[in-house]
């Protein structure tokens, strides 16, 4: 009689399952992640505490801006002041210039290229138009004696710097991950003041009644007082 051939028994299969390393490894990446979102909200606490800081600031440079311009010949503010009413009306009733911004910002790449951290931070911190438009009247009026080359100046200067806060500000609160909006509060805080002390600047080289250094002194007497005032009021009883 021929002998049955028995069936071969099978292995059973290994599971497949984790292996000693991948606990480790999960755990890691956990821990790091968590970390990481904890320093991160950690720094906006802190970009948040520093940007009301900046606050009084921000207040007192206007006021000191204001205090100055006002010295100016009253035609040539009112120019100036028509320039950044006509953008608020072409931005919000026609048309959104976000092209005109975002060639400025690509000129500020070409010309920061040399330095890669200032490529990302110098076309919000600073306006481009309203740079180059001072530079263009310096020299515009070492050949040009008319009132009407200073009025364009002033309305363009009047247009690009609402031009240049208004989506500087856009940009920066359209950011995802701002934890109680501390980049906001303070990137704009920080934008607004270093572009009226670029203002103010510029018109301290224009008209003889504007001083930057007064601009300046104001600026800082009133921040100095509201924190006085505030720190009075929260400590001494």
């Amino acid at each position: 009689m021929a002998k049955k051939e028995l069936p071969e028994k099978k292995l059973p299969k290994e599971k497949k399952g984790l292996s000693a390393d991948e606990p480790a490894g999960n755990f890691a990446g956990d821990f790091s992640s968590r970390v990481s979102g904890l320093f991160s909200k950690s720094f906006s606490v802190i970009k948040f505490i520093l940007g009301v800081l900046l606050l009084p600031f921000v207040f007192s440079s206007a006021v000191s801006f204001l205090n100055e311009f006002n010295l100016v010949n009253k035609d040539l503010q009112g120019i100036f002041w028509n320039g950044a009413i006509f953008f608020l009306a072409l931005y919000l009733f026609i048309w959104e210039p976000v092209s005109i911004y975002n060639k400025g910002h690509k000129i500020l790449e070409i010309v920061f290229s040399f330095f890669k951290p200032m490529v990302n931070v110098a076309p919000f911190l600073l306006p481009i138009y309203t740079i180059l438009f001072f530079v263009i009247y310096g020299l515009s009026s070492l050949g040009i004696k008319s009132g009407w080359l200073l009025e364009y100046t002033l309305f363009l200067i009047g247009f690009s710097t609402v031009l240049h806060l208004v989506f500087s500000a856009k940009t920066i609160r359209t950011k995802k991950g701002d934890f109680l909006k501390g980049n906001y509060i303070f990137g704009f805080s920080f934008i607004f003041i270093l572009n009226l002390a670029l203002l103010a600047f510029g018109f301290s080289l224009i008209f003889k009644e504007f001083s930057f250094v007064n601009f300046c002194n104001i600026s800082f007497s009133t921040a100095r007082n509201m924190f006085h005032t505030v720190f009075k009021q929260l400590f001494m009883f």
